[in-house]
């Protein structure tokens, strides 16, 4: 009897402190509010939407302490519309993050599956696209340079340094899974960022390559699967940028360029979306320059705003996109806070008869001009 009852209490003390050796996290966002937009394929529009900021998901994030400062980690990530309940991310489960690996404190992580490719990791939180102070409609024209996260890499393998007293670098490479071909539907990117005091520069790289004669874009084992902003035979974007902390306001710039060879068409990006452009077979390029601040005028309500400026070289004609930003955050909560935010985008065609279309939205304006307006709620957990 008394041997009975050590041998439990002793499992009892291990599965304890094997317990506290492990972590699994539930979290995630709820995004939604009403939209009022001034010009959708010629008419104005009031709609409920879904990630004004930040489109909606929830997921899954663990490790387990394996000793000597190595724990094996993972995450699973969905993303979903919350204004129907469907999916997003051509229905995938989990469609925005789906990766296990390892990590270690003195030297950094490896990991595979469905990730992010480095100059959102590192570009990304430099500009107000793509994070809480501004999110989907503030994206540079077509979500261009992927800053806010149209698109993640299938098949993929990255590695993310440690922290060394501020720099961070990191790479990844997305396997085509093909036989045969190895150079055909892969992605590969890299980026570094340093932080000091208030400051931080981050710079990336990221070049897609696909043989577009044979369709492969849509290939279902690649590292791209039905996500492409583009169709292209090879895409180059890299970007740099930099960010100052002073008190409670935030300043930074940042600037990206994508570079297309045998650009066929843009996509409008997200599923059920219109407003995609043709492209006839040549070269294309954005160059976008993003100026943002943000300021917490108490610790409850914070303003932020961008302007883009992004010059255009499609089909032989210049196109060139202006686009202003603000948004103003109430904080009820920590978790829980209402916003109001507006953004307008002029675009001068040379030519190519394209309207205006702020990205996430579900049409594109029948002329050169596009205002929206979100009164929204959003929810973290």
């Amino acid at each position: 009897m008394k041997k009975t009852v050590m041998l439990a209490a002793l499992t009892g003390a291990f599965a304890t402190a094997a317990h506290a050796q492990s972590s699994v996290t539930l979290y995630g966002i709820i995004d939604t509010g009403i939209t009022y937009t001034s010009n959708q394929s010629g008419h104005s529009n009031w709609q409920v939407t879904d990630g004004a900021i930040n489109t909606s998901r929830w997921g899954l994030r663990g490790n387990e302490d394996l000793g000597g400062g190595l724990k094996a980690i993972f995450q699973l990530e969905n993303g979903f519309n919350v204004d129907t309940g469907g999916l997003r991310q051509n229905s995938r489960l989990f469609g925005r993050q789906a990766f296990v690996g390892l990590a270690d404190d003195q030297y950094g992580g490896v990991t595979l599956g469905r990730q992010y490719d480095s100059v959102v990791d590192y570009v990304g939180p430099l500009a107000l696209t793509g994070t809480q102070y501004g999110g989907t409609y503030f994206a540079h024209p077509f979500d261009n340079d992927n800053l806010d996260n149209d698109f993640r890499v299938d098949n993929s393998i990255k590695f993310q340094s440690a922290n060394y007293s501020g720099f961070k670098f990191g790479a990844l490479y997305g396997f085509s899974n093909q036989a045969g071909e190895f150079a055909n539907n892969r992605a590969y990117s890299f980026g570094a960022s340093y932080n000091y005091a208030g400051l931080t520069v981050a710079a990336g790289y990221l070049q897609l390559n696909n043989d577009v004669t044979s369709a492969a874009i849509t290939n279902t084992n690649g590292a791209l699967d039905g996500d492409d902003t583009f169709f292209a035979g090879r895409q180059r974007t890299w970007g740099a940028g930099a960010k100052y902390a002073f008190g409670p306001a935030v300043a930074g710039f940042v600037f990206t360029q994508t570079l297309l060879n045998q650009a066929f068409g843009i996509s409008a990006s997200q599923s059920g979306v219109t407003g995609g452009v043709a492209l006839n077979g040549g070269s294309a390029r954005f160059n976008n320059y993003e100026v943002n601040g943000r300021y917490a005028i108490t610790p409850a309500i914070s303003l932020a705003g961008a302007y883009t400026y992004t010059d255009g070289s499609l089909n032989g004609a210049d196109p060139k996109w202006n686009q202003v930003n603000i948004q103003a955050a109430y904080l009820l909560s920590k978790r829980t806070e209402l916003y109001l935010q507006g953004e307008y985008q002029h675009v001068i065609e040379d030519g190519l008869n394209i309207g205006a279309m702020i990205n996430g939205l579900s049409n594109a304006s029948a002329t050169n001009n596009q205002v929206a307006v979100t009164a929204g709620i959003r929810h973290t957990f």
